[in-house]
C-alpha cells in the first residue's frame, strides 16, 4: 500500500515489470543470494527463528537489508518464537547492524492511533508490574 501511495500505481507496475521492483514471499527466497539489492522484510515479527537466519543467509554483496516489526502483534502459535525477538538478542552486538526501536511518539497515523498505543503501553506496564508483583518476575512474554 505504501509504494503505491508514494510513487503511484502505474509507477509502481512498470518498476515492477522491469524487475527494479520485487515482491516476494519469505518462502521463495530459500536458495537465492540478494545482491546489490534494497531488501526490506515487512511484519518480521511473524517470522520464525529459523525463517529469520534464512533471510539474513541470503543478502549478498552490495546489499542493505531493512527489517521490520512490532514485537508487540506477533501472531505466531503460542510457544513459537519470533525471529523478530531472537535476532535483536542475537545480534545486538554484532558490528555494522543496527536496531532501531519506537514508540507512541514515532506513529505517522491518525493522533488516534498514538493514543491507542500509549493506552496499550501504560495497560502492559501496568500488567508486567502486577505479574512482578505475583511471582517475582519482571520479564513479560519476553521469548514470544
Amino acid at each position: 500500500d505504501a509504494l503505491y501511495e508514494m510513487l503511484g500505481f502505474e509507477t509502481v507496475n512498470k518498476y515492477i515489470e522491469r524487475n527494479i521492483i520485487e515482491v516476494a514471499p519469505l518462502a521463495y527466497m530459500r536458495g537465492r543470494t540478494l545482491n546489490n539489492a534494497f531488501i526490506i522484510l515487512d511484519e518480521s515479527q511473524n517470522t520464525t527463528v529459523a525463517q529469520m537466519k534464512m533471510f539474513l543467509t541470503r543478502i549478498g554483496f552490495g546489499s542493505t537489508a531493512v527489517i521490520t516489526g512490532d514485537v508487540t502483534q506477533i501472531d505466531l502459535p503460542k510457544g513459537e518464537r519470533s525471529g523478530l525477538v531472537h535476532v535483536s538478542q542475537v545480534l545486538k552486538d554484532v558490528d555494522g547492524i543496527g536496531f532501531t526501536f519506537f514508540n507512541a511518539h514515532d506513529v505517522v497515523r491518525h493522533r488516534m492511533v498514538q493514543r491507542i498505543v500509549e493506552a496499550y503501553d501504560a495497560y502492559d506496564s501496568k500488567s508486567v508490574t502486577s505479574l512482578a508483583n505475583q511471582d517475582g518476575s519482571s520479564q513479560h512474554d519476553a521469548d514470544r
